[in-house]
């Protein structure tokens, strides 16, 4: 009988929990001297069992390793047994993550959203550059007051999609049949006075990860181009009911990483509206870019560890990052069971509010939704909030003068970029607010993240043992590939005693955030994480457009994913709230941006 193969190899040492590209090449030689079959799989030595535990830091005898042989051969086959079960992504394990700390009292009482003023709308409706800018409750206006039908307005962000595409590449698949079919269907009801509400013949798009029965659901990813679901998300069927009309899925890196998406063969990545040559960030990068380029009115967006406050702050768009918790993911492709959030990406704080009011609560099949309340409220009095901002993240500290060139040209980009965070203070004071100086808890939330990547790499754990990972754009040692390769090395202790550190590092997270109501922070760093692990919401919104004296983009090349910056591109600054505090957190937000009138500022397209 023939000896394996690498592949054969590599497939079942990973099926030892052994891993796979970081397994020395002897091994491989002492198991091909024992030939494996289905019937007669390769048998467990004492030698792999010294490579398994280099990998995880521990020291075993001789006596100890002849003690395991027999239980580790049991593991693989209980191991063998629930692979062939080829479980779908749309299972979720048999525990619900709750980030809410024991005493927490919630407010699960619902009340409609308390919208401020309707806007005076003094756009000409024939002026499709400016229609296109123009916001969710000025839409909704025009709609109302039937100044504008919905089939109109769907098929001029419809013509803009498709002429904005072969430039920023942000779709996947236009749902034209079903829009017009919608939009018809809202004109007709507005004309008869059945008026359901502010998103009502509103034209939006949704990452293509979320579920829409007749069409393709991509997940961004080579070899999951054709696959389709015979329904819809729940937050999908949402808008639906909300008379909103769906025009188009965009993309997403695939499996949600990046802004890289389709196959080695035809992928692409998605555009900053503001430089081309920049990709938009992502995951959420389709919904981003659109959103701000004027091609739609709002998009859906989803965030596991920076996928909508990424892109809202490349693109210039404002980004709602909800609690862990508030909007059910059912119909979501998973990525981690413990960190996935859906959210809207908008122009501005209030559509970013009317459309949570529309997608938030339970609906009996995520269990992790809980039923606390978001009562958008446009008149609460925001002055009356406790605001403090993390005084380390606006300073920067200059590199060592024997420092790389590189970290030297970093340091001049963030203290360029740092006059913007510092400005946003500036303008929080001249409003009236007091801002008290706060710093997050000393704990290791870095460390913690490979639990992510061990979700995710059993997520798609078939992916990875069938080789079709081979079909993903990205082939990079930073791609899903490399990743969940090294994850199934992340033992099971290793990621129970990681979410026992997550119990502290909520802990932390709770006394800190009893102090404040909401807390001011740049959008990118240590936070980012703390808050994705421990489920603190977020608002993302554009707080300046940096200068032709902006140090360059990081790099020339338009391919490379990490290019941000330069002259012309927008920053943002990030507003941070306690768990399921969304309504208060908006409100301030919301009066910023009214102050500043950054998200009014679009990008010039050609």
């Amino acid at each position: 009988m023939p000896a394996p193969s690498r592949r054969h190899f590599l497939a079942l040492c990973s099926a030892l929990g052994l891993g796979n590209t970081l397994l020395p090449g002897t091994l491989f030689t002492l198991a091909a001297q024992t030939p494996a079959t289905p019937e007669a799989p390769t048998k467990i030595t004492p030698e792999m069992i010294d490579a398994a535990a280099a990998i995880a830091g521990i020291t075993l005898t001789a006596e100890q390793k002849k003690m395991m042989l027999t239980g580790l051969t049991e593991q693989r086959d209980s191991l063998t047994a629930i692979r062939d079960l080829h479980i779908p992504n749309s299972v979720a394990p048999a525990f619900v993550f709750d980030p809410v700390p024991p005493g927490t009292v919630l407010n699960t009482v619902h009340k409609p959203a308390k919208l401020g003023p309707a806007p005076r709308v003094s756009i000409d409706v024939s002026n499709s550059e400016a229609l296109a800018y123009a916001t969710i409750r000025e839409l909704s206006e025009l709609l109302h007051t039937r100044k504008i039908t919905s089939l109109a307005l769907t098929k001029m962000y419809l013509a803009r999609l498709r002429k904005y595409d072969p430039t920023l590449h942000f779709v996947i698949t236009y749902t034209e049949d079903r829009a017009l079919k919608q939009a018809a269907a809202a004109d007709a009801e507005i004309a008869a006075g059945n008026y359901r509400g502010p998103l009502h013949g509103i034209p939006w798009a949704a990452k293509d990860l979320l579920a829409v029965k007749g069409y393709p659901t991509t997940w961004g990813a080579g070899g999951f181009e054709s696959q389709t679901f015979d329904y819809d998300a729940t937050i999908v069927q949402r808008l639906d009911d909300a008379g909103a009309v769906l025009i188009a899925k965009t993309t997403l890196g695939a499996l949600a990483q990046g802004d890289l998406w389709g196959s080695k063969q035809h992928g692409a990545r998605t555009r900053n509206p503001w430089n081309p040559r920049q990709g938009s960030s992502g995951s959420s990068a389709g919904s981003a870019s659109a959103t701000a380029a004027g091609c739609v009115a709002f998009a859906i967006g989803t965030e596991t560890l920076g996928s909508i406050a990424s892109p809202s702050t490349r693109c210039g768009v404002t980004g709602l990052r909800p609690s862990f918790g508030l909007v059910p993911r059912t119909g979501a492709m998973a990525l981690s069971w413990t960190m996935d959030k859906i959210g809207p990406i908008c122009r501005s704080v209030e559509d970013c509010a009317i459309v949570l009011s529309t997608i938030y609560g339970p609906d009996e099949h995520d269990l992790a939704v809980k039923s606390a309340a978001f009562n958008w409220d446009a008149t609460l009095d925001w002055k009356t909030l406790r605001v403090g901002y993390l005084k380390s993240a606006f300073e920067i500290t200059p590199p060592k003068p024997d420092a790389k060139e590189s970290e030297k040209q970093s340091y001049t980009r963030r203290l360029y970029d740092a006059k913007y965070a510092n400005a946003t203070l500036d303008a929080l004071r001249a409003m009236g607010v007091t801002l008290t100086p706060v710093e997050l808890p000393d704990f290791p939330f870095k460390q913690i993240g490979p639990v992510l990547e061990a979700e995710s790499a059993a997520a798609f754990d078939d992916l990875t043992r069938s080789g079709r990972d081979s079909l993903l754009a990205g082939q990079k040692e930073f791609d899903w590939p490399t990743t969940f390769r090294i994850a199934h090395l992340y033992s099971a202790v290793d990621y129970i005693q990681a979410m026992r550190a997550r119990t502290l590092a909520i802990a932390k997270m709770s006394e800190l955030f009893a102090k404040f109501d909401v807390i001011v922070t740049p959008s990118g760093g240590t936070q980012l994480t703390a808050t994705n692990l421990t489920g603190q919401p977020a608002i993302i919104v554009p707080n300046g457009i940096r200068g032709n004296d902006a140090p360059p983009a990081t790099h020339d090349d338009a391919d490379d994913i990490d290019n941000p910056g330069g002259p012309g591109t927008p920053t943002s600054i990030t507003f941070l709230g306690p768990l399921y505090s969304e309504a208060r957190l908006a409100t301030f937000a919301h009066a910023y941006q009214e102050k500043t009138g950054f998200h009014k500022l679009h990008p010039k397209l050609t």
